[in-house]
């Protein structure tokens, strides 16, 4: 069976546009045509962005400034000079650490604090940097000396969020009481909030001056104003809200995991705290925090464990009237941080695969880019276009845009034609006023592209189209290659499609069964001969073809893949079994010739079916061989046709009756004993009856008690009528092909 990816599809018109075939009709040209985001997928792509609808382009260039070594980093901001700042932790080990990063790359440790790790970081007006601590959080503000100080305890378990207000106000989101605090400039801190939530999960302010915030386990997205009125925008349908953000009055949120059924629990009880770790002499302050005795699975990813248990992210925009509706979602990737690109398309970052998506519209998305590192946690508008994020596993810094990379590159999968096969030419749906687009292509006979495999050929493109290079073979390989144009402009490239033409390959005909005699395939009168089988079935239903039947199994056997015959005196019915590798249509021709005879003679051409039925008794009696030819003619010109040829098994023709030759007639005590020979000179005798004086018909063995020749010898004792008077005895004698004769004989 031939296997291809992408779709399949007659197009004789791209072997003829290229002109690298020359045209015929032979096996159908193929078209392998590849124009959606899983078959590109299915390929290896480097620094290339596949949106949803299949369209290639250029990603933007994905630079990394720093990598830090430690496991996550979960959250990243910048001051008005440009410097950024970035902070996350690991799963064990004492102390975290708070990096600085240039812009132009390099990092630097700022301070370090006794915790497991910093989940969330702020930046005031005076640019002075605020990192909060988990668990049992605390809130430092770090000097520009790096020295932390305790600004604010907050008493929770984590901090999962902090946001300044206009008027220099920090709030702050924690768990695992689901409270929001407000903490004013001088470090006096209150409850601003309770969410009624386990985790008041994420947090911004919008340009309006309100909270929202993501909660979780119910999966809520709040409105909370200034004076600490709320309004639950929209329930999602997940358990977690990971991420929430805005761009001109518009709300974006994501959410992963699924909802509990049952209430979620009351939160842990805080342990008591061990003695406070001793500050470390060094350049760099180190304050002791109490780490969690036993951390949960949040402080290290609250959203993988949401999403494993139940799988998969939604993300959902709000518009400034309130309507929320889903704009993405996904099945497996976890969303961790939304952010925007220069032109405000929401960009999500994921794991555990580490893409970057782009969602352009409400119906179509990016896959921008593929980071090395399994989790993108955090994004930061920067300046001049560029977008800023931070990773986890491992935490890393990366510089994305404004310019696209300088060249991506596109490995397709392999092609299984699944037969020799002659490539025609390949063909773009592009938009090539950005940038240009090269191919190249390459060929083999073995399923992984390996040194013996043919080199990579470049396709020569006149516009958008050129004839494949490759040798022919069974598997092909192409590979596209983008770059930019001086004005950094992206080719888009919508699909590609190779032609290609499998080599014709003559059919095979595997089996021909001749099926019992006196049966044919017909739709129309039920008996073609008015004569009553002699216990024939007036049907015949025959096994699959190639099926061996068991002495002891009638003939009439029903399987899968069998056919019906309807009895027919003196038909015969051939079958047979075909096949054409390269998938073409076939007919065929049928032919009959004696045993012993070289001459064939034409039952009938073109056939269409896998099965002929012919009257017989235009046959002398004997042995026959039917000889069946496969052509592949309906799907090819008649000098590419090809044929191939098998014979049946012998098989007898006879529709003479067999002879009763009469051994006498005597006349025993009160009975009549009547002798006789039944013969036949091709079948074996199959049944013999009798009947007296026109009365019911009774079956009659030989003398040996078996029917198991063509001569048979008969004894039948009658007894006498009691009235002495002449009685009429009827034998008739049928052998395996049906064929009957009668003769009567006279009691005295």
């Amino acid at each position: 069976m031939l296997r291809y990816s992408g779709r399949f599809r007659a197009a004789a018109f791209l072997l003829c546009a290229f002109g690298s075939v020359s045209l015929s009709f032979a096996v159908d040209t193929h078209v392998w045509q590849q124009d959606e985001q899983s078959e590109f997928n299915r390929g290896t792509i480097k620094h290339l962005s596949i949106r949803s609808d299949g369209h290639i382009t250029l990603a933007p260039a994905f630079r990394e400034l720093a990598d830090t070594g430690v496991p996550y980093l979960w959250s990243i901001v910048q001051d008005s000079h440009g410097m950024l700042y970035c902070a996350g932790g690991a799963p064990t080990g004492a102390t975290t650490k708070i990096y600085s990063v240039a812009p132009d790359g390099g990092n630097n440790v700022v301070a370090e604090l006794t915790a497991l790790e910093v989940h969330a970081l702020a930046i005031d007006k005076q640019d002075r940097l605020y990192a909060a601590t988990s668990p049992d959080s605390k809130i430092y503000r770090i000097g520009r000396d790096g020295k932390p100080e305790l600004f604010f305890d907050t008493k929770a378990k984590y901090v999962w969020a902090m946001a300044f207000d206009k008027s220099g106000n920090l709030y702050v989101a924690t768990g695992d009481e689901g409270v929001i605090y407000r903490v004013t400039p001088g470090g006096k801190g209150s409850e601003f909030f309770r969410t009624e939530e386990t985790n008041a999960r994420s947090m911004i302010i919008d340009s309006k001056g309100d909270l929202i915030v993501g909660t979780e386990p119910g999966g809520y997205i709040t409105r909370i104003t200034p004076q600490g009125k709320s309004f639950v925008l929209f329930q999602t349908g997940k358990r977690e809200v990971t991420s929430v953000a805005e761009h001109d009055g518009i709300l974006y949120a994501a959410a992963v995991g699924g909802k509990p059924s049952q209430p979620s629990l009351a939160a842990p009880t805080r342990t008591t705290p061990p003695p406070a770790a001793p500050t470390s002499a060094g350049s760099k302050a180190v304050i002791a925090v109490q780490p969690s005795s036993t951390p949960p699975a949040g402080i290290i990813s609250l959203a993988a464990a949401a999403a494993a248990t139940a799988g998969g992210s939604e993300v959902y925009r709000i518009e400034q009237d309130g309507f929320a509706e889903k704009l993405w979602s996904s099945p497996k990737d976890v969303v961790y941080a939304i952010g925007f690109d220069p032109d405000g398309k929401p960009l999500l970052g994921t794991g555990n695969k580490g893409v970057i998506y782009r969602i352009d519209s409400s119906v179509l998305a990016t896959q921008l880019i593929d980071a090395p590192p399994t989790q993108v946690t955090d994004f930061l508008a920067g300046k001049n276009g560029v977008t800023y994020a931070v990773t986890g596993n491992v935490g890393k810094v990366y510089a994305i845009g404004p310019t696209y990379e300088r060249t991506g590159s596109l490995e397709s999968e392999v092609l299984d034609v699944g037969s020799f096969a002659y490539w025609g030419g390949a063909y773009l749906h592009s938009d090539l006023d950005g940038g240009t687009v090269s191919i190249d292509t390459r060929s083999g006979n073995v399923n992984r592209p390996q040194k013996n495999w043919s080199e990579w050929q470049p396709v020569e493109l006149h516009g958008l189209n050129g004839a494949v290079a490759s040798p022919p073979a069974r598997f092909l390989q192409y590979r596209l290659t983008l770059k930019p144009s001086p004005q950094s402009k992206s080719p888009d490239i919508g699909s590609i499609e190779i032609g290609y033409l499998p080599k014709n390959i003559a059919p095979a005909v595997r089996q021909v069964e001749v099926a019992d005699a006196n049966y044919r395939a017909s739709t129309s009168s039920f008996l073609e001969r008015n004569v009553e089988p002699s216990g024939s079935a007036l049907t015949l239903t025959l096994p699959p073809i190639g099926s061996r039947e068991s002495a002891s199994t009638p003939v009439r056997l029903e399987g899968t893949g069998g056919m019906t015959l309807q009895y027919a005196k003196g038909y015969m019915t051939a079958r047979w079994e075909a096949s054409d590798a390269n998938g073409d249509a076939l007919t065929y021709k049928v032919e009959v010739r004696g045993e012993r005879e070289s001459l064939w003679r034409l039952l009938k051409d073109k056939v269409q079916e896998s099965y002929l039925s012919f009257d017989s008794s235009a046959f002398p009696d004997g042995k026959y061989i039917i000889r069946v030819t496969a052509s592949d003619a309906p799907s090819n010109t008649p000098s590419a046709a090809l044929s191939a040829s098998l014979e049946s098994a012998p098989f007898t023709i006879d529709n003479t009756p067999p002879q009763i030759i009469s051994g006498g007639v005597k006349d025993e005590s009160g009975a009549t004993l009547i002798e006789f020979t039944a013969k036949d000179d091709s079948s074996w005798i199959d049944k013999t009856e009798y009947s007296v004086n026109g009365g019911d018909w009774t079956l009659l063995n030989p003398v040996t008690r078996v029917s198991d020749g063509k001569e048979l010898h008969y004894q039948l004792r009658v007894q006498k009528s009691a009235s002495h008077e002449q009685q009429i005895i009827a034998v008739r004698v049928f052998d395996e092909n049906d064929n009957g004769t009668v003769q009567r004989f006279v009691a005295p």
